[in-house]
């Protein structure tokens, strides 16, 4: 009997026990399914919302490059400079026309630190060069660019050096002048320092806004079977006969070396020699220059630097030409030519058989120094020196 009794109260112990356990189970199961569908509801939200902003972005891009038709207005993009360039080039005159064609023509691209962290470049210090996309910010026609696409006219045709003063299309020449002022070159990548890369073998005037760099690969930005015409083919069409310094220049730069260095890209003094006779290596002068010589004085205002006459690449600009077919012509070996790096205004002639002679240089200092760059970056602290030993 007490047997029976005993078991039966187990049985029931057990039952009870189970019975707790499948409603538990019952509670789960029903639990699991409600956040099943809870999940998939919010994964359908999530894609209908996704496909909603993809369908929004879609139409603002379709907007944005399909203007009304009732409107001319030309579409835009949201760029602006990420860098700025600090450079050894002064003015636009000296400014090679090319890049590499001066290898000690030397520069810091600083980035600014609003836009752009600095672990973006990194990996950037491991290729030997890197394109650089920038603005030409010294045209003097951008204020034209500004206008009502159909009173913004750009000139078809530009003067080319190499064809002395002869024109050709402008999508057919690297002229600065042209309807979207987008300018490519390529530079060699000396080291980067924090936010800033420096640069040598540059073809950039000071100040210069950067928008976009990019690394330079050899195996697919180097095309073996690329051809040109023939007068880009013309090998040192502008090249001088000769480059030599005044009795006593090295001397006199040697004694002012101690403050020029302060603001200097450049180590010592016969360095810097060495950059005015790669610049000086090449003719620099317009067109017009070379066929009418005449005096082309500097010129200064608000503390800036505007360069001469030659400064204007007037075989591209139309009214600078104008103006140059004015001056009175003068012998060759008599006028005075000027050259701003750094700073510093160097005077050279050029007789009519190529020869330069450096004749002087005096330091400008009561102009802006131009290699204080602190309007985006604040103020800079690299150091090219130790970079390109």
């Amino acid at each position: 009997m007490e047997m029976g009794k005993i078991l039966l109260d187990t049985g029931l112990c057990c039952y009870l026990c189970i019975n707790s356990s499948l409603c538990k189970w019952r509670n789960v199961n029903e639990k699991v399914r409600e956040l099943e569908l809870s999940l998939k509801g919010s994964l359908e939200k999530c894609a209908a919302e996704r496909q909603g902003r993809i369908r929004a972005q879609q139409a603002l891009r379709k907007a944005l490059v399909q203007p009304k038709s009732d409107s001319l207005e030309l579409t835009s993009y949201p760029m602006a400079p990420i860098a700025i360039i600090q450079s050894c080039f002064s003015t636009r005159n000296g400014t090679p026309r090319q890049p590499l064609l001066v290898p000690l023509a030397r520069a810091r691209l600083i980035f600014n630190l609003a836009r752009v962290p600095p672990a973006s470049l990194q990996g950037l210090e491991e290729y030997s060069h890197c394109w650089i996309i920038y603005v030409f910010h010294l045209n003097t026609d951008l204020e034209k660019l500004w206008k009502h696409p159909s009173k913004s006219k750009f000139k078809a045709k530009v003067r080319v050096p190499r064809l002395k003063g002869g024109k050709m299309g402008v999508f057919a020449t690297r002229s600065p002048h042209r309807p979207c002022p987008i300018g490519l070159t390529v530079a060699k990548v000396e080291a980067v320092q924090g936010h800033t890369v420096l640069l040598s073998g540059v073809d950039l005037v000071d100040g210069t806004p950067i928008l976009d760099i990019k690394p330079y690969l050899p195996y697919c930005d180097s095309i073996d079977v690329a051809t040109v015409p023939h007068w880009v083919k013309v090998d040192n069409l502008l090249a001088v006969a000769s480059v030599n310094f005044s009795e006593g220049f090295s001397t006199t730069l040697a004694d002012c070396w101690a403050t020029v260095e302060k603001k200097s890209l450049y180590t010592s003094p016969d360095e810097f020699q060495s950059l005015i006779k790669q610049v000086l290596s090449w003719d620099i002068r317009s067109v017009s220059q070379r066929i009418q010589p005449h005096n082309s004085p500097l010129k200064i205002e608000n503390g800036k630097i505007l360069g001469n006459a030659s400064d204007l690449d007037v075989y591209q600009d139309q009214e600078g030409s104008e103006n140059e077919r004015q001056q009175v012509s003068l012998p060759c070996g008599d006028i005075m030519y000027h050259l701003i790096l750094e700073g510093l205004d160097v005077s050279y002639k050029i007789d009519w058989n190529g020869n330069v002679l450096v004749e002087k240089f005096i330091p400008l200092s009561h102009v802006e120094d131009s290699n204080k760059i602190t309007t985006i970056t604040g103020q800079a602290e690299t150091n090219f020196d130790n970079a390109c030993v």
